[in-house]
């Protein structure tokens, strides 16, 4: 029994001795890992004192250069500016519904750049502000370009009607200022006229008022307009 107990020992021992020894003999050699370099490294802002400026070589360059947005939200057209604006009116509208009433507010803006350029917009919002932004970039979209006189006036007498409301303009001479109404006064200011006379009839809807101006201004030719349609010289239709 105990003969055959070393031999099944000796077995085990000469099975598992192969396998050590390879082990031992074959082993595998694992190259440290070499870190993986961040391709995108963050931009260093250096500190400079208050007031002095960047140059543009200076700053970082990369993907997380946005520029300056500070610049981007103050810039705005150049031309937006050139144009004026004055509210006509302002009115509230009430809307019933089954819950209760609903207000809003509608205004009525004429925009001009005091140099042959006017235009009139009607905006509806809940709130004064936004119904005045509406109506601003209405107008800008439906300006009219009208002649003016010497800088000054209108080329001739014109008349006009919007529904219910007529409106006449006539020239008047320099200095004499704008004899009008104050909805009428605010389209012909805007336009560019400094001396005019006019005068309103009918109806006084200020919205009806002002769109029988613009038609009144659309209305008027310069005598080189006319004298090109009447295929005649300048000059002889102001002999």
């Amino acid at each position: 029994m105990l003969i055959m107990a070393e031999a099944e020992v000796k077995k085990v021992v000469n099975k598992e001795q192969p396998k050590e020894a390879q082990a031992q003999g074959t082993k595998e050699v694992v190259a440290p890992k070499a870190k993986a370099e961040n391709k995108d490294k963050k931009q260093i802002w250096e500190k400079r004192p208050q007031g002095q400026k960047i140059s543009q070589n200076s700053r970082p360059q990369g993907k997380f250069e946005k520029g300056n947005r500070r610049d981007r939200r103050n810039h705005f057209d150049a031309s937006d500016n050139e144009f004026s604006e004055k509210v006509v009116n302002i009115s509230r509208v009430t809307k019933v519904v089954k819950g209760g009433r609903r207000f809003s507010f509608a205004a009525f803006v004429v925009v001009g750049d005091k140099k042959g350029r006017v235009g009139f917009g009607h905006g509806k919002a809940n709130e004064v502000p936004d119904s005045i932004k509406k109506a601003v970039k209405d107008a800008k979209n439906h300006l009219i370009t009208v002649p003016i006189q010497n800088k000054i006036t209108v080329p001739h007498e014109v008349h006009a009607k919007f529904l219910a409301s007529r409106v006449m303009l006539k020239p008047d001479t320099k200095g004499k200022g704008i004899v009008a109404s104050g909805t009428v006064r605010a389209v012909v200011e805007l336009a560019g006229y400094t001396d005019i006379y006019t005068k309103t009839y009918g109806s006084r809807s200020k919205a009806n008022i002002v769109r029988a101006t613009l038609k009144a201004l659309q209305a008027l030719r310069t005598p080189e307009q006319i004298a090109d349609i009447r295929g005649k010289d300048v000059k002889d239709l102001l002999a």
